[in-house]
């Protein structure tokens, strides 16, 4: 009787494992409808043969990441747009938010991952629905934030390929240099036209495309991550700031609060930078009229020209970017929209000579064009 128990119970609990295991294979998609309407927010001089900066602050929602097909028709969208004003030509740099790769950890998920509200809910998602590769990121995982790294490394090599053929898809669609905002990989870099990853620290890294679709240098790591972020993503300044060339001149990147720190724009200054870019993401609605948090946990912070709560996000971003320089110009674009309970905040500008260029603030998704 003892066998014949001990036989049904190990019968059930292996068909209840193959049903788990059926389950977390399954990935149904529900319909999504999605607002590709954008607004000229900031057009700044005159068409010439020197090219543009084109800043693209996308409405973005986690449905728009459950499968490549949607974001790239959102971001076509916003780009045709952009070309039917006659914004895209051979030399233009667009420049997009930081973290717009990042959130690709969310493709190919459950539809329970986009339709919660909260974002613990949906890291459990994640969870449950890929045991295996959780389990084997855990063992690997780096940082304080041991979960956090998890959930990006199991989907590291997935995400580096989805970037790279979302972002140099659309780099060769429109033929324009591409500032692929940032996404964070474990070790990434380029090898032969391939971006790959390895097995080391998360890394917060910027890549540019060429109008063919290739990529440009290697993956500019952030030099300071933000104080969000420290936990889990490890500093870049053992891999300098990089400057490459594009059909409108020399650019060099800036992620994030990187923009903040003198002596990452000298490092660019002496590498004869003509452009910036700067991918930015601010969490937080409202945030933007916020008291600035500066960033507590960098020894550089302590010799900036403003302190913690002494301006507004608005200030601090704007003023701390002065110090570009005459002569080069700059674009800060920050990631618009909502994933679950976390909201986003800022207003794009722009800086050209010296002088500040901020079209008036709107909720909606954005363009910023300044003609060099």
């Amino acid at each position: 009787m003892r066998k014949l128990l001990a036989s049904a119970l190990a019968l059930v609990m292996i068909a209840a494992l193959c049903g788990y295991g059926f389950w977390t294979q399954q990935r149904p998609e529900g319909h999504y409808l999605s607002d590709l309407r954008i607004e000229l927010a900031l057009n700044h001089g005159v068409p010439g043969e020197h090219g543009n900066l084109l800043g693209v602050e996308p409405l973005l929602y986690p449905g728009d990441y459950q499968n490549l097909q949607r974001l790239h028709r959102k971001l076509a969208a916003y780009l045709e747009q952009a070309r039917a004003q006659g914004l895209v030509n051979p030399r233009t740099v667009v420049v997009l938010p930081e973290h717009i790769g990042t959130w690709l950890w969310a493709r190919g998920e459950k539809n329970e991952l986009y339709q919660v509200t909260q974002s613990h809910e949906a890291r459990q998602w994640l969870e449950l629905s890929n045991p295996l590769r959780y389990g084997l990121a855990v063992l690997g995982a780096d940082g304080d934030d041991w979960r956090a790294d998890a959930h990006l490394r199991m989907k590291a090599e997935q995400m580096a390929a989805d970037y790279q053929q979302l972002f140099g898809g659309l780099a060769r669609e429109f033929g324009v240099t591409l500032v692929a905002g940032s996404i964070v990989l474990p070790e990434p870099y380029v090898k032969q036209g391939v971006l790959h990853t390895g097995r080391g620290p998360l890394f917060n890294s910027s890549v540019v495309f060429a109008g063919d679709g290739s990529l440009l240098g290697q993956p500019q790591r952030q030099q300071y991550p933000d104080s969000e972020m420290r936990r889990y993503v490890h500093h870049g300044r053992q891999h300098p700031l990089q400057v490459v060339q594009t059909p409108a001149g020399r650019l060099g990147i800036l992620v994030g609060s990187d923009s903040w720190y003198p002596e990452n724009h000298q490092q660019l200054t002496e590498q004869a930078v003509q452009l910036v870019a700067n991918p930015a993401f601010l969490s937080g609605k409202g945030s933007w009229q916020a008291p600035w948090r500066g960033n507590r946990h960098q020894d550089a912070s302590a010799g900036l020209a403003l302190q913690r709560g002494e301006v507004s996000e608005q200030t601090a971003w704007q003023r701390l970017t002065e110090v570009a320089g005459t002569g080069i110009s700059s674009m800060s674009v920050f990631m618009r929209g909502q994933f679950w309970e976390q909201g986003s905040d800022g207003q794009g500008f722009a800086r050209q000579s010296g002088a500040l260029l901020a079209g008036p603030p709107s909720p909606g998704a954005r363009l910023l064009n300044v003609w060099l």
